[in-house]
C-alpha cells in the first residue's frame, strides 16, 4: 500500500513543474529541470536534452551572489547621504556601506548600513552628554541652574562680577551674566569747583569794574570844583 502511495505521490509531484528539481537545479517554465549558473552569472539560455544552461556574466554595475536560474542580475546599491562605499560593488557582491563622520546607521541590512541620520545637535541651554556614534545619535542634556550654553554644546559657569563691578544682565540657560564697571562720577565733582571759579571770576571783574566808575566819577566832581 505505502509503494503505490509513493508511486502516486511522485507522479503528482512531476506534473507541478520544478518541484522534483534537484539542488544547484531550477525549473524552467516549460517544466524542466536545468543546472543553475553559477554566482556572478545568470541564465541566457535554458537547457536542452542535448545542451546544457547557458550562463553569461553580470555587467558592471550589477551582481549575483548566489547560484541561479534567473535571467537578470540584481542591481548594484548606491550609498545614499550620509553613507559611502565601504567595499565596491562586484559581480559576486553587493556595495556595502558605511557610515560618514557626522552621521549614525539607522537601518542595517545584511550587507551592511542601507539608512544614515545626521547626530541631532543640541540646542541652545542645552549640551551634549553622549557624543553621536556611528551606530548611536547625539544624547542631549540641559544645563543645571548657574550653567549656561549659547550653543548647544558644553556648559559653562555664569560669570561672578567682582566688588568693582555691577551686574546688568542676569545670567539663565542660555546667555551668560553680564557685568560692568560703574558708570565714573569724577565729573560731578569737578563741576562743582568749576562754578565757584566762574563765579569768582566774575565777581571780581564786577567789583574791578565798580571800583573804576568810583574813581571816575570822583575824579569827574573835583575837576569841576
Amino acid at each position: 500500500m505505502l509503494s503505490i502511495l509513493a508511486v502516486f505521490g511522485c507522479v503528482a509531484v512531476f506534473m507541478v513543474p520544478g518541484l522534483c528539481c534537484r539542488e544547484k537545479e531550477y525549473a524552467t517554465s516549460n517544466g524542466e529541470c536545468c543546472p543553475m549558473c553559477h554566482e556572478g552569472t545568470v541564465v541566457k539560455r535554458d537547457c536542452t536534452p542535448f545542451s546544457g544552461t547557458r550562463c553569461v556574466p553580470c555587467v558592471n554595475g550589477t551582481y549575483m551572489n548566489q547560484p541561479n536560474g534567473l535571467n537578470k542580475c540584481f542591481p548594484c546599491t548606491s550609498c545614499d547621504q550620509g553613507l559611502f562605499a565601504k567595499q565596491q560593488c562586484t559581480a559576486t557582491r553587493d556595495t556595502v556601506c558605511g557610515v560618514l563622520e557626522g552621521y549614525f546607521c539607522k537601518l542595517r541590512d545584511d550587507t551592511g548600513c542601507s539608512l544614515a541620520q545626521k547626530h541631532t545637535p543640541c540646542e541652545s541651554g542645552h549640551r551634549i552628554k553622549t557624543p553621536g556614534t556611528s551606530t548611536s545619535d547625539t544624547e542631549c542634556e540641559p544645563c543645571q541652574h548657574g550653567f549656561f550654553s549659547e550653543h548647544g554644546v558644553n556648559c559653562t559657569a555664569w560669570t561672578i562680577c567682582s566688588e568693582t563691578q555691577v551686574k546688568t544682565h542676569e545670567g539663565d540657560a542660555h546667555s551668560d551674566v553680564v557685568c560692568k564697571a560703574p558708570e565714573p562720577r569724577v565729573h560731578y565733582f569737578l563741576s562743582i569747583p568749576f562754578s565757584l571759579l566762574s563765579f569768582t571770576i566774575v565777581w571780581l571783574l564786577i567789583k574791578g569794574m565798580s571800583k573804576s566808575q568810583k574813581k571816575s566819577a570822583q575824579w569827574l566832581i573835583l575837576q569841576k570844583s
